[in-house]
């Protein structure tokens, strides 16, 4: 399965560990700034929200949770996360891709899915370049202090 993408590990959500770690840590690789984030995560809103509008099972199931934007939990909350929403926020919604959508996919689907994803991930690089993040805090991302 997509191996790349940035939510797709299962090891740390079933034992605890928290897998917006990874994704924060997913942007600082790519540089993606508070805005650049948000664009990644809105493309996987707009993807997902037409996977579960294309499948009657996933409209009847989760339907009406992507009726608001942002999906999930943590969709409305900054509280300790010093800039980093987004990678919370998409762990959220990449529960819902990994577990409900992706299996669903045709391997032709998938194709055209990771092709799509290289060419954003292209695209964002090259808006990275233009506007870079911040510089990291001293103090820890999701310290809970």
């Amino acid at each position: 399965m997509a191996g790349h993408f940035p939510f797709v590990g299962t090891r740390g959500v079933r034992y605890g560990l928290a897998p917006r770690m990874t994704i924060a840590a997913f942007f600082e690789d790519h540089h993606m700034n508070e805005a650049l984030q948000e664009r990644y995560y809105r493309w996987w809103y707009d993807q997902a929200k037409h996977f579960v509008e294309q499948d009657s099972d996933l409209r009847a199931f989760v339907g009406s949770t992507l009726e608001s934007y942002p999906y999930g939990q943590h969709a409305a909350h900054g509280f300790h996360l010093n800039g980093k929403a987004w990678a919370t926020t998409l762990s959220d919604l990449g529960d819902l891709i990994r577990d409900a959508i992706l299996p669903r996919l045709d391997p032709a689907t998938l194709d055209k899915l990771e092709a799509d994803h290289g060419a954003l991930l292209a695209e964002l690089a090259a808006a990275a370049e233009d506007a870079p993040p911040p510089a990291p805090p001293d103090v820890g991302y999701f310290r809970h202090v």
